[in-house]
């Protein structure tokens, strides 16, 4: 019985995986979709002179730099 539980569980788990996988990519394809691959490589790109995954608001006149 445990056994069966176990192969079930493991089943919906792959089943919610690559859902989820093809959201990210199917989000991605539309215009206002993220590249969450930009935002993985940031752990790798944490220097000070690296250029921004996105765009910042300037606070005073709110205009992306």
């Amino acid at each position: 019985m445990q056994g069966y539980a176990y192969v079930g569980a493991m089943g919906v788990l792959i089943v919610v995986l690559y859902a989820y996988i093809t959201h990210l990519y199917t989000k991605k394809k539309n215009a206002d979709g993220l590249d969450y691959e930009k935002y993985s490589d940031m752990a790798l790109n944490d220097d000070i002179s690296d250029v921004p995954v996105a765009p910042v608001a300037d606070k005073s006149d709110g205009k992306k730099k």
